[in-house]
């Protein structure tokens, strides 16, 4: 496995947490030392590409569906909290068999169907519009669908990854693709802002459709790698056996123990929070589609911001600082919105607090999933991921309900102030971890044999023509 560390600085063994593999802890590279970066190679440039055009088609529908549902549906508190919780549902229900099915199947397949399946789903949204017939209850199916779609291609998304790039540069692809969603966020905030203008919300889902057909051609274009990562094309055991590693893999490694803890907290806050902001923009702060867009578009240049600034500062204070750090930021730049009131000076404000509470997410997420990645084996990758996303985003869902009951009886503003507090709980549950110590990325040590081509990475020669991804 290359060495991210000069020849003459000996990375140290130590037992695995797990008690499992030895541990190999890489010292900290020196920021003095300046080298050409290895390339990520072409697999990874299309898997990226694609996964960039498909946010961008995201973002568009972010700001298309709370607008569509409460300013031309007149949706109430209650059910912009049950239109988020539905979107979360899925996830909450199929992660964890769609780690198992991931880790049976190849990847790129999953990708280019999944996509395929999105285009078909967010269709009905304009077509119902053409047709008269739009309502809340098509958003709901709508988003209960969509959600299934997504949480089978998130899996496979997340899960190829570690196939596509060397193990010593997984961290910097993680940065790659947090800094490219970044964009892609950024862009397709403002785009979809600019088109729900010109065109309506309804029609503004025809763009989303084409991102996926996009994503879904990139997709299709990945190479396949020179040896399927372990499981795929063959089950072993039942999926519930299959499902049940990933559970107990989770619950008896420490260091990812304590990071999925940490993230399952921040969901139930985000849950919470997330259900109601863009109402509460639209209605109480009286932001307007506009003003929605403009605050999603910096936070979106936030997150960018951060994941290209993730790997220098991981290198320059360590994982464990960084991640401490990152955790507590979120829910100090939460506050503003506590005390916003209607006009553009609140408005510039609540943007500059949601650029920096995104970029300290992306710093900590790009972190947190590598250190995880890093320890995980080959093939449990889509299983443990999928747990973490099971407990993480799928009490999403469950937190959007209490979110708008909270805001049902007392007002969205109590919902908001209860959502910021939960998320202090994930920076006490970091600070009492061994993983606010980590001083560098921890990685298991390679089994005998290792090689490129053993994990599913193309070799060098296979991606000889392809520069640096700008």
């Amino acid at each position: 496995m290359p060495s991210a560390c000069p020849r003459s600085r000996r990375p140290a063994r130590r037992p695995a947490a797990d008690g499992g593999s030895p541990v190999v802890t890489l010292p900290r590279p020196r920021p003095s030392i300046r080298k050409r970066a290895p390339e990520l190679g072409r697999g990874f440039r299309l898997y990226l590409g694609g996964e960039s055009a498909g946010l961008v088609g995201t973002s568009v529908h972010l700001v298309a569906l709370p607008t569509l549902a409460v300013l031309e549906l007149d949706a109430t508190a209650g059910q912009a909290a049950l239109l988020s919780s539905l979107a979360h549902l899925p996830t909450f229900l199929l992660a964890l068999p769609a780690g198992g099915i991931v880790d049976r199947y190849a990847k790129r397949a999953l990708l280019v169907g999944t996509d395929l399946a999105g285009a078909a789903v967010v269709t009905v949204v304009p077509v119902a519009a053409l047709a008269g017939v739009l309502s809340m209850s098509v958003l709901y199916a709508v988003a209960l669908v969509l959600g299934a779609v997504t949480v089978l291609h998130q899996a496979a998304a997340i899960a190829i990854v570690p196939q596509l790039v060397e193990p010593a540069l997984l961290h910097r692809a993680n940065a790659r693709v947090g800094s490219a969603f970044g964009a892609a966020d950024t862009a397709g905030t403002y785009l979809g802002t600019s088109v729900v203008a010109a065109v309506g919300a309804a029609r503004a889902f025809w763009l989303d459709a084409l991102s996926y057909l996009v994503s879904a051609c990139c997709a299709a274009r990945i190479p396949e790698p020179g040896q399927s990562a372990a499981g795929e094309g063959r089950p072993r055991r039942r999926l519930a056996g299959e499902i049940w590693e990933g559970l107990a893999y989770t619950a008896r490694t420490p260091l990812v123990r304590d990071l999925v803890l940490a993230l399952t907290l921040t969901g139930v806050g985000v849950g919470v929070t997330g259900a109601l902001f863009a109402y509460y923009l639209l209605t109480a702060l009286e932001a307007g589609p506009t003003g929605l867009g403009v605050v999603m578009g910096v936070s979106g240049a936030g997150a960018l911001a951060g994941a290209l600034a993730a790997p220098r500062v991981v290198a320059r204070f360590g994982p464990g600082p960084t991640l401490l750090a990152g955790f507590a930021t979120c829910p100090m730049a939460g506050v503003p919105l506590l005390f916003a009131r209607p006009g553009p000076v609140w408005l510039a404000v609540l943007a500059a607090a949601g650029g920096l509470q995104l970029a300290a997410a992306a710093v900590a997420g790009t972190t947190q999933r590598s250190v995880r990645q890093q320890i995980c084996p080959p093939r449990l990758q889509a299983r443990a991921q999928q747990t973490s996303t099971w407990l993480v985003s799928g009490s999403k869902p469950f937190a959007a309900l209490a979110g708008g009951a909270v805001a049902t009886a007392f007002g969205a503003r109590t919902a908001l102030a209860v959502g910021t507090l939960l998320l202090v709980l994930p920076v006490i549950v970091l600070w009492r971890s061994p993983v606010s110590r980590l001083t560098a990325m921890p990685v298991p040590a390679p089994p005998p044999g290792d090689s490129a081509r053993a994990r599913g990475v193309p070799p060098p020669a296979d991606a000889a023509g392809a520069g640096p991804h700008p």
